[in-house]
């Protein structure tokens, strides 16, 4: 599975539903796209939100962003990443 980071901006209709309940929910439609979650973080700065995820590909991941968009009002820039030992590699 590939590995990705989706950066997250709460809209103002976003921030009025955070609640540990929603999260759950997030989990669940990451889960029912083919994905896992490694880890979730809340931010300061540009972005609100970071979440690490393994998903199949870009089709899953695309799938899961816009039904997480739907329910909680996060815009989401998602990158696809790679270990750096794997970046040294193809980088030689």
């Amino acid at each position: 599975m590939a590995k990705f980071l989706m950066l997250g901006k709460y809209s103002v209709d976003g921030i009025k539903g955070i609640k540990a309940e929603r999260t759950k929910k997030v989990v669940k439609i990451i889960r029912k796209s083919g994905g896992k979650v490694n880890a979730m973080y809340a931010l300061l700065g540009g972005y609100d939100v970071a979440l690490v995820i393994d998903f199949p590909g870009n089709a899953n991941v695309l799938k899961a962003s816009i039904a997480i968009t739907k329910l909680t009002g996060i815009g989401f820039t998602t990158c696809p990443a790679m270990p750096v030992e794997e970046f040294d590699k193809i980088s030689r």
